[in-house]
C-alpha cells in the first residue's frame, strides 16, 4: 500500500545557543545549520527510510526547489510537489545545550496548497492506502473528506495544536498522533470529542509512547541516549510507526523500530536529513539486545 502525505516543506535555520532567548535578549549562536524541515517533509523522509512507499503532496517557492530534490533523494515520490510564486515555508529554530528548542514558523507556500492539487495526487489512490495530514498546510479538512470517500485510511498529526482545526478534522480520521502536551490540550479544549473509534498514537518523550484504541493499548519504552537536538523526533516516530503499520509489522514491532529511530535522530543536529535509515535502526536494536 502507499502513504500519501499532504505535508509541509520548510527551510530550517537551526541556531545552537547556550540557552533559549529571554524577552529582549540578544544571544550569540555557536553554530547555524540550514536544511530541510517541516513536519510533513520530516514524516515523508521517515516513512521512506523505514521502507514505506510515500508520495508527498506539497509546495515550495522559487528559492526552495532544492528541498524537493532532498525529498526525492531520500526515496520520496515528489511528482505532486508544486512550485508556487510565494516563498517556501521556513522555520527559525533555537536549540539550547539541553537539546530543548523554541521555533518560529513562517508557513509560506504550505498554506497555498489547494484541494485541486490534492485531488490530482489522490487520483491514483484507493482502499488500503493512507492519507497523512498535519496542521501546517491548507486543504487538510477537504483532503480528509476526499480520502475517506475513496476508502483511504486517514492519519492526522494534530500539530501545531489548534483546537478549531482538530475539531473539524476528527470526524474523518482513523489515527490521531499527538504528544503528551497536545493530548492534554485536546482533553481540555474538546472534552466532548468522540475518540471511541480512533486510534491514538501518543508520545511521552523520554517516557515512551502508546497506541490506544478500540482494541486496547500497546506501550513502547524509549531508549536512553544523550540528546543533541530533539527537533523532528516526534515526526520520526510517527513516520516510522505508520510505515510499519502499512507494511504489515505488528504494532509492537513497528513502535519499537519507531522508538529506536527517534532515539538515533535526537543524537544528531538537524531534522529531516538526520533521520536514520532502516539499516541504522536495525543495527541500533541489535546493539541494544
Amino acid at each position: 500500500m502507499a502513504i500519501f502525505n499532504l505535508g509541509s516543506i520548510n527551510i530550517d535555520h537551526t541556531y545552537l545557543v547556550p540557552h533559549l532567548p529571554r524577552p529582549g535578549e540578544t544571544l550569540a549562536a555557536s553554530n547555524l545549520i540550514t536544511g530541510l524541515g517541516g513536519k510533513g517533509a520530516n514524516q515523508s523522509i521517515a516513512i521512506a527510510r523505514a521502507g514505506g512507499q510515500v508520495l508527498h503532496i506539497g509546495a515550495t517557492g522559487p528559492e526552495g526547489e532544492w528541498t524537493a530534490k532532498v525529498l526525492g533523494n531520500a526515496g520520496v515520490d515528489i511528482a505532486h510537489v508544486s512550485r508556487l510564486d510565494i516563498p517556501t515555508g521556513h522555520a527559525i529554530i533555537n536549540v539550547d545545550d539541553a537539546a530543548e528548542n523554541a521555533i518560529v514558523l513562517f508557513s509560506g507556500a504550505n498554506r497555498a496548497i489547494t484541494i485541486d492539487m490534492v485531488m490530482g495526487a489522490l487520483a491514483q489512490a484507493g482502499p488500503g492506502d493512507w492519507l497523512l495530514l498535519q496542521n501546517e498546510t491548507s486543504a487538510g479538512v477537504d483532503a480528509a473528506k476526499l480520502a475517506k470517500s475513496k476508502g483511504l485510511k486517514v492519519a492526522y498529526c494534530a500539530a501545531p495544536f489548534e483546537s478549531k482545526a482538530v475539531a473539524q478534522i476528527l470526524p474523518f480520521i482513523d489515527l490521531l498522533s499527538v504528544n503528551e502536551g497536545e493530548a492534554a490540550s485536546l482533553a481540555a479544549d474538546l472534552p466532548d470529542a468522540d475518540l471511541g473509534s480512533i486510534q491514538q498514537l501518543i508520545t511521552y518523550g523520554a517516557k515512551g509512547a502508546a497506541l490506544i484504541g478500540p482494541e486496547g493499548r500497546a506501550d513502547v519504552a524509549s531508549f536512553a541516549v544523550d540528546p543533541v537536538d530533539t527537533t523532528g523526533a516526534g515526526d520520526t516516530f510517527l513516520g516510522y510507526s505508520l510505515a510499519g503499520f502499512d507494511t504489515g509489522l505488528s504494532v509492537e514491532d513497528a513502535m519499537r523500530r519507531a522508538s529506536a529511530a527517534a532515539a538515533i535522530q535526537v543524537t544528531r543536529p538537524g531534522a529531516a536529513e538526520t533521520i536514520p535509515t532502516a539499516d541504522e535502526v536495525t543495527a541500533f536494536l541489535q546493539d541494544q539486545a
